[in-house]
């Protein structure tokens, strides 16, 4: 039988400001990555996120990014090895906290936004995340983008790691993310969604922006909280999976 791990992004809301319908879509999902503070998160809302995760029996990994709270770690930062081993250490450190309060463990760590796209290609950034997990507990798993070198660098290490695809997003020729600046990089139509997320897992094969077909490799799908229809896109990808004999399980149990 085929698995897959289904994903998404919470914890994103900041003080008074709410962002997504966590409550609502922790009940579809197998695993969630918690922001943890750099550029979305609070104290208070990472409390009541990982009390809801641990509610709907989610798995929940930490979601660190550049330290970049106005741009929502969107923008692209220059940062040393050094730094970005530590700002991950740092967030990592602060769910950490959380985590032990609940009786919780964290199961995996995924970068977010320019951090991710930037460690994908960007071998300095994607050797520090590793570097920031095997010093703090090796048997956290490495999410990264599919076949990218955040991948290859976790493997080269030693690292447990999974192929990360995206249900809301468009891919370049040569498997990385069209810019969300570009026309077309968010995809808004739930049936498109569900078609290319079957095809990812049953064929390893997704369409470009510029219609290449190409090879990719999904262990987790991923679907962004902040999506306009994130609840929309994870119910029916819940219930189509469901339907196709894909059974969906926690990152620990599909690699």
């Amino acid at each position: 039988m085929l698995r897959v791990d289904l994903n998404s992004d919470l914890g994103e809301a900041f003080s008074v400001y709410k962002m997504g319908l966590d409550d609502e879509i922790l009940k579809y999902i197998s695993s969630a990555n918690v922001a943890c503070g750099f550029h979305a998160g609070d104290p208070m809302v990472m409390d009541k996120t990982l009390s809801l995760a641990k509610q709907n029996n989610v798995s929940i990994g930490a979601h660190p990014a550049f330290p970049d709270l106005l741009g929502f770690g969107r923008r692209q930062m220059k940062i040393s090895f050094a730094e970005a081993k530590n700002y991950t250490l740092y967030q990592l450190g602060a769910l950490f906290a959380f985590a032990r309060s609940k009786k919780l463990k964290i199961s995996h760590l995924k970068a977010h936004g320019a951090f991710y796209n930037m460690a994908a290609k960007d071998e300095n950034l994607a050797l520090a995340l590793c570097e920031a997990i095997l010093c703090f507990d090796e048997n956290i798993i490495l999410l990264g983008l599919s076949s990218s070198l955040m991948c290859e660098c976790a493997k080269k290490k030693g690292l447990r790691y999974a192929n990360e695809v995206f249900a809301d997003r468009a891919y370049n020729d040569d498997g990385s993310l069209v810019s969300r600046e570009l026309e077309g990089s968010v995809i808004k139509d739930e049936k498109e969604a569900i078609k290319r997320v079957l095809k990812m897992i049953k064929e390893g094969k997704i369409q470009s922006i510029n219609g290449k077909e190409i090879d990719i490799k999904a262990d987790s799908i991923c679907v962004h909280g902040d999506n306009e229809k994130a609840l929309d896109f994870v119910k029916s990808i819940n219930l189509e999976l469901k339907k196709a004999g894909i059974e969906l399980s926690s990152l620990e149990k599909v690699i």
